[in-house]
């Protein structure tokens, strides 16, 4: 657990099911896709496999007490050489505390347990238009043009 303050930062196990329950709000909220995260949650052995697995991580800011910020990603194995990349698949904090340093500090957690993983990179999408995040991203990484497709599964 590292330290922002006022806030602290805390990788999700199998027995947070509290706390992943308030980043999947605040993820809703955050999206404004409340329907998606709060619509058909997982059930409670879903999550506690899931937060039990190497391959996925989930980070919670903690401000009050409360789920303010969090990230949730993917470790994925290559197959060309021994390492890993990991996926950031989605990054939010809640509006009232933003520009306080929480995703960067969200970002710097998930650095330290990637190279614990064996991993060599970080790579997350931004939407087109969101300045925010884009500015955020570049600000730590670099930026690469690349297009993304969504492939339906029947």
């Amino acid at each position: 657990m590292s330290d922002v303050s006022p806030y602290s930062i805390r990788q999700l196990g199998s027995d947070d099911l509290d706390l992943m329950d308030g980043l999947l709000t605040m993820f809703g909220k955050a999206f404004d896709e409340v329907a998606v995260y709060d619509g058909n949650r997982p059930a409670a052995s879903y999550l506690r496999d899931l937060l039990d697995r190497d391959s996925f991580l989930a980070l919670v800011a903690l401000g009050g007490g409360r789920v303010v910020g969090g990230l949730t990603a993917y470790v994925l194995r290559k197959f060309e050489q021994e390492r890993s990349e990991v996926y950031v698949y989605d990054l939010a904090v809640a509006a009232e505390h933003r520009r306080r340093g929480v995703a960067t500090a969200l970002i710097q957690e998930l650095k330290s347990l990637a190279a614990e993983r064996g991993a060599y990179v970080i790579f997350i999408q931004a939407d087109k238009g969101d300045e925010p995040a884009t500015a955020l991203y570049s600000k730590l990484g670099i930026r690469e043009e690349v297009l993304h497709f969504d492939i339906l599964v029947d």
